[in-house]
C-alpha cells in the first residue's frame, strides 16, 4: 500500500524551500483505527508528509536526476498538536545543506497558524542502477512516473 500524503504543492523555490498542504478528511482509511473515538493523523504520517514534501523539493531542484529520494534520518522531531479531520497540515521544508548524496532539511507542519510538528530530515538520493546495475531500466520508469505525479501536485502561478 502506498500513501500520498501531499494534496498540493503551493510554493516552490528550487534548492531553497517548498510548501505543501495535506487536507485531512474523515474518509482517510487509517482514521477508523487511529482512534475510533478521537480520529487523528498518526504522528508517523505527519513525518511522512514532511518527507514527501522534502523529496519533491529535492527532485525538482535537480530536475529529477535521481529515481530514489529516501529518508535516511529524522532528527529532533517534535510533535506539538494533533491533526484532526477538517484541518489542513501546511508543511514547509527549507534546505540547510546538501552534498553529493544527501540533503538536510528543516521542516515544520502548521495547523491553524500553530506548529504541529517540526524537525530535521536527511534525505538520500540515488539511482537504482547505482546499486543494482541489472535493474537500471527501472530508473527511467520511476523518474517519468514522478514527473507526471509532480505535474498533478504543482501548478506554478504566473507572477
Amino acid at each position: 500500500m502506498r500513501f500520498t500524503l501531499i494534496d498540493r504543492i503551493t510554493e516552490l523555490k528550487p534548492n531553497e524551500s517548498i510548501t505543501a498542504i495535506k487536507a485531512l478528511s474523515l474518509a482517510e482509511e487509517y482514521l477508523h483505527d487511529h482512534f475510533p473515538l478521537f480520529p487523528v493523523m498518526p504522528g508517523v504520517l505527519m513525518l511522512e508528509a514532511a518527507c514527501q514534501t522534502g523529496a519533491w523539493l529535492v527532485r525538482k531542484s535537480e530536475d529529477f536526476a535521481h529515481s530514489m529520494v529516501l529518508l535516511k534520518e529524522a532528527r529532533n522531531v517534535k510533535y506539538a498538536d494533533f491533526v484532526k479531520p477538517g484541518q489542513m497540515l501546511i508543511v514547509t521544508c527549507n534546505v540547510l545543506k546538501q552534498d553529493v548524496t544527501t540533503t538536510t532539511l528543516k521542516f515544520q507542519g502548521e495547523l491553524d497558524g500553530k506548529t504541529g510538528v517540526s524537525g530535521r530530515l536527511v534525505l538520500e538520493r540515488f539511482n537504482i542502477a547505482d546499486r543494482t546495475p541489472t535493474a537500471g531500466r527501472r530508473d527511467k520508469f520511476m523518474i517519468e512516473f514522478q514527473k507526471s505525479e509532480f505535474d498533478l501536485l504543482y501548478e506554478p502561478t504566473e507572477s
